[in-house]
C-alpha cells in the first residue's frame, strides 16, 4: 500500500492537519511506543475509536499483537478483552481491508453492555513495499458504521504506521547487524589473542629446550637449571591461559562446580603473594593484613585462581609497581584490596572491565597482551561465591581491584530457589 494511492482530497481539513501532524510524529519520535501514543492522541478527536490494536507477523508466520490500548468511552474489563483477533488473520490472508459487525452474547436492557455487545472492527493492512508487516485493527462499541471517508483516513493512519514499524524494522536490523558484526571482531581478536599468547610460550620452551639438546654445547648446571627454571615458568604459563580457556567454556556451558569449605582467607593470600614474589613477575607484592582466625566458606582453588589473575594482571598492567594486598572484616563480609600505584585505569572503562573478551585499549593502538579472559572469569568465581568484585582506578594514581566475600556460606542455586 502506497500514500499514493490514497485521495487526500476526501479529507476534511481537520482530518487533513491531523495526517500532516502524524507525518510529523514518524519523522520526528525516536521510539516506536511513544509515536504511536502520540499518533493516538492526535487520531482520536477526528476518528472515532474505543481500542487500537497492531498485530506483527513474525518470521515464523505467527501473527502477535505487539501494541494494544483500550482508549474508548466505558473503559472495562470485557472491553480490553476485545482485541479483534480473527479479523487481523483475515485481513493477513487476504491483504485487504476488512470491515466487519459482531454482536456478542445475549441481549439486555443495561446500555452499557448493550454497547459493548455490539463490535465494529475496521482491518487494515500493513504493508510496504508489497512486503506484508501486519495488521492494523479499529474496534468501535456501539457504533456507528464506518463510513467511507472514515475508512480513508483510516488507511491514512494505518499508511504512516506502516512507515513507523518499517524504520524500527529497519532499526533492529542494523542493530544486529551491528552486534553480530562486533562479535565477529571480538572473536577475530580473541583467535589472535589465543594464537599469540599460545605460541610466545610455546617458543620459549621449544627455544630453550633445542639449546638443552644441542650436543655440540656443554651447558654447565647453572646455566642448565636457568635454562630448566624458565621453561618450567613458561609452562606455568601456558596451563594457566589453556585453563582460562577451559573455565571460560565451563562458566558459558553452565557447568563450572564450586568445592566449598571452611577456609582461611589470609593463608590463601600469603601463597598467592609468595607465589606472585617467586616467579619474577615485575611487581612488588606486599601483605598489609593482620593474621586472624577468621574463616569463610570458599573454593580455595577459585579463590586463589581469582587472586593470582589479579597479580598478574598487576604484572602486565603496571610493571614496576608496588602493590599491597589488604584484607578488612566484618561481621558479614571479607574485603580483600589489591592497590597497585601503575597508570590506572580511565573512568570509562571501568565497568567493562570485566566482560568476556574485553581489553582495555591501549595508548598508540599498541597490541593487547591477553584473552580479556582473566577478570571476567574473576567476576564469575566471585559472583557464584555471592560475592562482588569491583574496580576503583583513576588515571596516573594506581587501581584497586575490591573483592567482597559473604563469611557464611553461599547458597548452592537449588537452596536459592527454595522458599
Amino acid at each position: 500500500m502506497s500514500t499514493k494511492q490514497l485521495d487526500t482530497h476526501a479529507l476534511s481539513r481537520e482530518e487533513l492537519k491531523a495526517v500532516y501532524s502524524i507525518s510529523r510524529v514518524v519523522l520526528q519520535t525516536t521510539t516506536t511506543r511513544a509515536a504511536l501514543q502520540e499518533i493516538i492522541r492526535i487520531s482520536r478527536p477526528v476518528f472515532i475509536f474505543d481500542n487500537i490494536v497492531i498485530y506483527h507477523i513474525h518470521e515464523d508466520k505467527s501473527l502477535e499483537p505487539t501494541y494494544a490500548r483500550s482508549v474508548g468511552r466505558g473503559r472495562s474489563a470485557e472491553a480490553d478483552m476485545a482485541w479483534g483477533e480473527t479479523i487481523a488473520k483475515d485481513v493477513v490472508q487476504n491483504q485487504e481491508i476488512i470491515v466487519r459487525f459482531e454482536e456478542i452474547g445475549e441481549k439486555t436492557n443495561d446500555r452499557t453492555r448493550t454497547r459493548l455487545r455490539l463490535r465494529y472492527y475496521l482491518g487494515l493492512p500493513l504493508a510496504a513495499n508489497d512486503t506484508l508487516l501486519g495488521a492494523l485493527v479499529f474496534i468501535r462499541f456501539g457504533g456507528p458504521d464506518y463510513r467511507p471517508e472514515q475508512i480513508n483516513l483510516a488507511s491514512f493512519i494505518a499508511e504512516h504506521v506502516t512507515q513507523l514499524l518499517k524504520r524500527q524494522q529497519l532499526i533492529e536490523q542494523i542493530v544486529r547487524l551491528e552486534t553480530e558484526q562486533q562479535l565477529k571482531h571480538l572473536q577475530e581478536d580473541f583467535v589472535a589473542a589465543v594464537s599469540h599468547d599460545l605460541r610466545s610460550p610455546l617458543g620459549v620452551i621449544k627455544g630453550y629446550t633445542t639449546s638443552l639438546l644441542r650436543e655440540d654445547v656443554k651447558w654447565d648446571p647453572k646455566t642448565q637449571r636457568e635454562f630448566l627454571t624458565i621453561i618450567d615458568e613458561e609452562a606455568d604459563h601456558l596451563t594457566a591461559l589453556i585453563d582460562n580457556l577451559l573455565n571460560s567454556s565451563r562458566l558459558q556451558a553452565g557447568t563450572f562446580k564450586l568445592d566449598i569449605h571452611p577456609i582461611r582467607l589470609e593463608a590463601l593470600l600469603m601463597d598467592a603473594i609468595r607465589q606472585s614474589n617467586t616467579r619474577g613477575y615485575s611487581i612488588h607484592v606486599q601483605p598489609v593484613f593482620k593474621i586472624t582466625k577468621n574463616r569463610i566458606w570458599g573454593d580455595p582453588v577459585r579463590l586463589m585462581q581469582v587472586f593470582e589473575n589479579i597479580l598478574v594482571n598487576a604484572h602486565k598492567y603496571a610493571p614496576g609497581s608496588d602493590v599491597t594486598v589488604d584484607l578488612l572484616w566484618s561481621p558479614d563480609n571479607a574485603h580483600i584490596q589489591f592497590r597497585d600505584t601503575g597508570p590506572g585505569i580511565p573512568s570509562e572503562y571501568l565497568e567493562d572491565i570485566f566482560k568476556r573478551f574485553y581489553q582495555v585499549p591501549r595508548e598508540n593502538n599498541a597490541p593487547q597482551d591477553g584473552t580479556g579472559l582473566g577478570l571476567y572469569i574473576c567476576r564469575e568465581i566471585v559472583q557464584s561465591h555471592n560475592g562482588e568484585i569491583y574496580a576503583e582506578s583513576e588515571p596516573g594514581k594506581g587501581t584497586i581491584m575490591h573483592i567482597i566475600l559473604p563469611r557464611n556460606r553461599p547458597k548452592s542455586p537449588e537452596q536459592e530457589t527454595q522458599p
